[in-house]
């Protein structure tokens, strides 16, 4: 494969985002206070850094094509077990006493603890690698059908189909393990998926500005006509 000026770049902060993002689901859920037809638009605190990740997703797709953003995604997969991995050992080792005063077990447990708990790592890899992968291929696919046009409407295309089967996925496993109540469901789904499309929406000029660079910059606009899209392949 041909070695790109910033090809690691992009890899690296798209993992960064993405476990950021998933801390931050753990931690806390935003409530700004408003509603849309009675249904609050609560959200977890992830959905705020974590939409910057499929903007990272459509770049890579469109200026390197599907075999290299399938190499990220799976990158950002395995740092997702690691962070969990991690996580998971720090909390059943013992605290030290001084910390066990002004924070302790309970106060981890309830915040990272989440990052170790089932549901979080189960339903953060289910919806990251079923989302990442239906938005990487839905854009491979209509750039090859649009003949490289509308690139607006690659973007946020692909985002739709890929943060929404995301965020079900996501909340619905978290939700089945115990992690979210099931009457907080519906809020998180859409809540989650209106905020992370509008960003994508908000953001397509910086898309475009970044796309519109690093393809001069790296001399390649690849299209995925004769790709092999397994996930699994090399």
């Amino acid at each position: 494969m041909r070695s790109y000026k910033y090809f690691d770049l992009i890899m690296a902060l798209f993992v960064a985002v993405l476990l950021i993002s998933n801390v931050a689901s753990s931690a806390k859920i935003v409530d700004w206070g408003v509603s849309l037809f009675n249904l609050p638009l609560a959200f977890d605190a992830g959905t705020l850094l974590f939409p910057v990740s499929y903007i990272f997703g459509d770049i890579l797709t469109e200026v390197y094509g599907y075999r290299r953003s399938r190499r990220v995604i799976w990158a950002g997969f395995f740092s997702l077990v690691l962070a969990a991995l991690t996580f998971y050992v720090i909390g059943i080792l013992p605290g030290e006493a001084a910390w066990r005063e002004y924070a302790g077990d309970d106060a981890y447990n309830a915040i990272l603890g989440g990052m170790s708990s089932g549901g979080i790592v189960l339903g953060s890899l289910a919806g990251f690698w079923l989302g990442e992968f239906s938005n990487s291929f839905t854009l491979a696919r209509m750039k090859v059908l649009t003949n490289g046009r509308w690139l607006w409407a690659r973007t946020i295309g692909s985002t739709l189909i890929g943060e929404l089967v995301d965020t079900v996925a996501f909340v619905a496993v978290a939700s089945a393990l115990g992690v979210f109540p099931w009457n907080l469901f519906l809020t998180l789904t859409v809540a989650n998926y209106i905020f992370k499309v509008g960003i994508e929406a908000l953001m397509t000029p910086f898309t475009y500005l970044a796309v519109t660079k690093l393809k001069r910059a790296e001399d390649e606009d690849f299209y995925d006509r004769e790709t092999n899209f397994n996930p699994f392949a090399n």
